[in-house]
């Protein structure tokens, strides 16, 4: 017997007060827990218990030992029932890591409410722009966009696939004119987001004509779609962004759609983690949250994105901010 057992069996047989009842109360032989106490006094060398045929008495290093076991045992037990009520019950602390764009967009509202549902999670999130080792133990779920995910021993759910459009400040295209066609790009300074799943230079259109691969330059390179923005809310080019990152620009005007019919760097999004056997709770609850919700949130932005699209050319976006620009200073005239 190894040591935590025999010391479940020394203390039954203080608490029932025979070696008999010990045996008994667990389904074994009363050699075997005599065989146990006597290897836990060898371990020691010292005697816990004062035995004879009629009588048997814990000694002074017994009761004190007795104590300890008791408090090692309620502790391991409390151990056991923890980790089996997290298989069952969602509950502690999920680490989880996402891309940066994709965690602020669409992760961190799905954490928002998956957290009404199961209040007992706390949830650590880390934004990074590349993939954290699993294995390691860093983090229990990662969700990532990427055309494909390589081959491991990782286990992935495919949640959803989204895409980037093209984005300039009005203003940019009233200075630069706007490109009717992919090769016009060439002649246009163009923002690159710099991820890991896509060549940086390199921009392949799917439109009506099919695709169309085009190596484009620029004066600013980013890694964070957001930051990206900013470039292109500033007048300093084209900008490649995904639709859930742009969507709030193309809404308030402040950003237009060029070459409205085309897309491009279409990206999987993928929830993984580490291993499909005893996964707990939170994460299994997680995983299903993601893979019922984010579709939702993503078919949501592609609507709100063609129902964009009926307002109308860049020109259409000049005059309305001119006109709103010479209204707002004809009322402070007045």
């Amino acid at each position: 017997m190894d040591r935590i057992q025999n010391m479940r069996a020394f203390l039954r047989v203080v608490e029932s007060g025979s070696f008999t009842a010990a045996a008994q109360s667990l389904n074994t032989s009363t050699g075997v827990i005599s065989r146990a106490v006597s290897e836990l006094e060898a371990r020691l060398r010292i005697r816990l218990l004062n035995r004879s045929t009629r009588r048997l008495s814990v000694t002074d290093a017994g009761q004190r030992y007795m104590t300890r076991c008791r408090q090692i045992l309620e502790d391991i037990d409390n151990a056991e029932a923890e980790a089996t009520n997290a298989h069952d019950r969602p509950a502690g602390v999920l680490r989880m890591h996402s891309y940066a764009s994709i965690g602020q967009h669409y992760v961190l509202p799905a954490i928002s409410r998956y957290r009404k549902q199961y209040p007992e999670v706390n949830v650590e999130l880390t934004l990074l722009q590349r993939s954290p080792d699993l294995f390691e133990g860093s983090s229990d779920v990662s969700v990532v966009a990427a055309p494909s995910l390589p081959d491991s021993d990782l286990v992935s759910h495919h949640i959803g696939t989204t895409f980037n459009v093209l984005c300039a400040s009005p203003e940019y295209v009233q200075a630069n004119g706007m490109p009717s066609v992919p090769s016009d790009l060439l002649h246009h300074s163009c923002l690159i987001l710099h991820t890991p799943a896509f060549p940086t230079h390199v921009w392949t259109l799917e439109g009506p004509g099919g695709k169309e691969v085009i190596e484009v330059s620029g004066p600013v390179q980013t890694n964070i779609a957001e930051s990206l923005l900013v470039a292109a809310h500033e007048g300093m080019g084209i900008a490649t962004v995904p639709i859930y990152a742009a969507i709030q620009g193309l809404k308030d005007g402040s950003l237009v759609r060029v070459l409205p019919d085309h897309i491009l760097q279409r990206m999987n999004i993928y929830a993984i983690y580490a291993s499909r056997r005893y996964i707990d709770a939170k994460i299994r609850t997680w995983i299903a949250f993601l893979r019922s919700s984010l579709p939702e949130a993503m078919a949501r932005d592609e609507k709100t994105l063609l129902e964009i699209a009926g307002r109308g050319s860049a020109e259409t976006y000049v005059q309305q901010s001119r006109e709103e620009s010479g209204s707002a200073l004809s009322s402070v005239r007045h």
